[in-house]
């Protein structure tokens, strides 16, 4: 992904007004991995329930997650972005209202990603999940995976953009 400014990211928020877009906690942007990420992902240190995507264009959203509950029961679950497998709560459901009026009455979409959003790192093996101890290996090549990653992650913003 090519470096982004504060300006270029905070410009880029499809489905939130400018003000609340003024008012998102960036990342240390000097720290960020730019040429091992496919998109930008964090969460707001100022907002812990709101994450942050901005995807190459540059587009981004903001998206809600729930409160996190832990639970005695073991789990594994697949983030749909990056296909990796996690133990308890390392996949997680955000969910972005609508750009436009369809937000503004309270429509939403999810999709289930990486709690951490780290879905480039974790295509490219810099990452690795938490507790997992037997990793599915694919036979498609890094370009094959961070394609279908991207895919499906341009399809969610679509549908949060369109408003539909």
């Amino acid at each position: 992904m090519e470096p982004l400014t504060e300006q270029q990211i905070r410009a880029s928020f499809a489905n939130c007004s400018k003000g609340e877009a003024s008012r998102i906690k960036m990342p240390d942007l000097a720290a960020v991995p730019w040429r091992d990420l496919d998109f930008l992902g964090w969460t707001d240190p100022g907002a812990p329930q709101r994450a942050l995507i901005v995807i190459p264009g540059p587009t981004g959203i903001v998206l809600r997650r729930p409160d996190s509950r832990r639970t005695g029961v073991t789990r594994s679950s697949m983030c749909r972005v990056c296909h990796t497998g996690h133990t308890a709560d390392g996949v997680t459901l955000f969910v972005a209202p609508l750009a436009g009026a369809a937000g503004r009455q309270g429509n939403t979409v999810g999709e289930y990603i990486c709690t951490d959003l780290a879905c480039s790192l974790y295509l490219r093996g810099k990452r690795q999940p938490r507790g997992r101890l037997v990793r599915q290996e694919e036979t498609l090549t890094l370009d094959e995976r961070v394609d279908r990653a991207m895919t499906t992650l341009n399809g969610f913003v679509k549908r949060v953009v369109s408003g539909r």
